[in-house]
């Protein structure tokens, strides 16, 4: 079954412990509001990554991971203590008020700088990747599971602005300038940008259509 999430975050967990065994990792986050009504099985993005848990404690979670998804992700580099970000997976009865994530990362980004405009603070985020191309200005994207909006587009970067309260309520407040994220582009530009560049040429035509009696 494909999971979907919205990019809001609900919950700011705390990285307990992660350890290697033979070709997984297991990664135990203490949290408490993505636990309510969670089951072994369900999933949580965890800093952007769906997850499935695996156990359940009274105040945590634990959840098996991939070599490749620790390899290219931003999980190559956490550490005991790591604030994550953490979203349940969407529920037929759940607002959409973010936009449609998957929890598939795409590649990582660098931040290049913060600057902050008042009431909003305005992250450079270089991105040198082929999926770049499915970036669009005012269009959506997902950093670390943040659901945020491009609002202007370079050549190798993006531009998001956010406002205080989303620094503040997500795990950007201990972000700087160099720092690595992971980064999701939104799956509806993924589709048009596949479907405008992949469709293959009409076969009806003029001649087409007199031949088979139009």
């Amino acid at each position: 079954m494909i999971k979907i999430f919205t990019g809001i975050i609900e919950e700011i967990g705390n990285l307990i412990d992660i350890k290697k065994d033979s070709d997984l990792y297991c990664l135990k986050v203490s949290c408490k509001k993505v636990l309510e009504e969670t089951k072994i099985g369900d999933s949580i993005a965890t800093n952007g990554v769906c997850l499935t848990v695996t156990e359940l404690g009274e105040d945590f979670y634990k959840a098996d991971v991939m070599v490749e998804t620790i390899n290219s992700t931003t999980f190559k580099n956490l550490k005991r203590g790591e604030k994550l970000n953490l979203e349940r997976a969407l529920s037929p009865l759940k607002r959409l008020d973010g936009h449609i994530v998957q929890g598939h990362v795409d590649g990582l980004g660098e931040i290049m700088s913060i600057l902050n405009h008042g009431n909003e603070i305005v992250y450079r985020i270089k991105f040198d990747s082929d999926n770049f191309k499915y970036i669009a200005p005012k269009g959506s994207i997902a950093l670390d599971g943040i659901s945020l909006t491009v609002s202007k587009l370079g050549r190798n970067y993006f531009e998001v602005s956010i406002i205080p309260t989303t620094i503040r309520d997500t795990n950007l407040i201990n972000k700087k300038v160099g720092d690595e994220i992971n980064i999701e582009t939104d799956i509806i530009g993924r589709y048009v940008y596949n479907f405008i560049n992949t469709k293959e040429e009409s076969k009806i035509s003029k001649s087409f259509l007199l031949e088979n009696g139009f």
